[in-house]
């Protein structure tokens, strides 16, 4: 695994410690330097991150939707239906 500091000799401030803040050509810089370290997913990887997504997305929804009933009838008993 790389290291964090490792932005492929991209200067991290003019001063280290100066407590001045880096100047916007180093942070683009830097930016640039980690997209550089993306890995794009293959096409299967990526349907097979669609369909996790998409399941864990109708799971949550059913969850929520069965607290909502059981609030709704606890409500509804409490106050009268």
């Amino acid at each position: 695994m790389a290291n964090s500091a490792d932005t492929e000799g991209v200067a991290r401030s003019s001063q280290p410690g100066s407590g001045q803040p880096p100047r916007p050509a180093t942070f683009v810089a830097q930016v640039m330097a980690e997209l550089r370290k993306v890995v794009q997913p293959t096409r299967q990887e990526l349907i097979t991150y669609t369909i996790v997504v998409f399941v864990f997305v109708c799971v949550m929804m059913a969850y929520i939707f069965g607290l909502d009933q059981l609030f709704q009838g606890v409500v509804g008993f409490i106050f009268g239906d």
